[in-house]
């Protein structure tokens, strides 16, 4: 009985950390490496979120990093630089 209920939180534990990756709009989840950069820049921006960005959270944690460049930390400014947008087609000539 108590394996039967472990085996059920850890499924529940799982499909809320995989729900919990997946983005909002129905696209694909983010890569590995722009999750590995992300959390890069969480931690090297630690003092800096403390400082400048303490009541901001998820998008708007990174749009205050972002809005905060000439204030950040060399290390935070070049986790950030690591941390590229996604590639936007070019333009088409007309």
């Amino acid at each position: 009985m108590k394996l039967n209920a472990l085996l059920l939180v850890a499924a529940l534990s799982t499909a809320g950390s995989v729900q919990a990756q997946t983005p909002p709009s129905g696209g694909s989840p983010p890569s590995s490496d722009r999750q590995a950069a992300h959390a890069a820049v969480l931690q090297a921006c630690d003092a800096d979120i403390k400082s400048l960005c303490a009541d901001k959270q998820g998008r708007d944690l990174m749009m205050c990093l972002h809005s905060n460049t000439d204030k950040l930390s060399a290390g935070c400014k070049d986790a950030m630089s690591k941390l590229h947008r996604p590639a936007t087609p070019a333009a088409q000539p007309q």
